[in-house]
């Protein structure tokens, strides 16, 4: 039987973990397994970069944190060696990073994820790991309204050279 001060302690992390996946933008769900130390240290860097908290915790104390944090479906994809990554910031970070490593590593594989309060199933972090960052999408955007202005502009400038070689040269 635990100590109460050991179920304290256990209380807290979960209690911490759920208030860490309420405040997330994102989250994903990874079976880690079989990966190398090399590849796990420069996942976690990685993950550390782009603002990602990323946690290795028993799978009974995380589902109870999903529970808490209202994504109990996210408890049906809790077994065997399970890590959660949460997103603050950016909501494609977590997906597209473990992703990547998911495509290097066969071992490793996305289980589940959420997004928007609401649980999305590997396929769906799959999805969400396909869009392109938020820098892409502004430039994409951005191109989208500078187009027709400058399509304005090249006409204008062609209007202004044409008219420039048919006036009569002053002697």
């Amino acid at each position: 039987m635990p100590s109460n001060k050991i179920l304290e302690q256990k209380q807290e992390m979960v209690a911490a973990l759920a208030e860490k996946m309420k405040n997330a933008a994102s989250g994903v769900l990874v079976k880690y397994e079989g990966i190398k130390v090399e590849d796990d240290t420069k996942l976690r860097a990685e993950l550390r970069k782009a603002g990602v908290d990323y946690t290795v915790m028993k799978n009974t104390l995380t589902g109870r944190a999903c529970e808490i944090a209202g994504y109990d479906a996210m408890k049906e994809h809790l077994s065997g060696m399970t890590a959660i990554a949460l997103g603050t910031t950016d909501p494609i970070a977590p997906a597209k990073i473990l992703k990547s490593y998911a495509d290097k590593i066969d071992s490793f594989e996305i289980k589940a994820g959420f997004i928007d309060g609401g649980v999305i199933d590997a396929n769906g972090v799959n999805e969400l790991a396909s869009i392109p960052s938020k820098e892409v999408l502004i430039a994409k955007v951005l191109g989208s309204l500078l187009s027709p202005l400058y399509g304005l502009a090249y006409v204008l400038q062609a209007k202004i050279d044409k008219e420039g070689e048919s006036a009569p040269a002053e002697a």
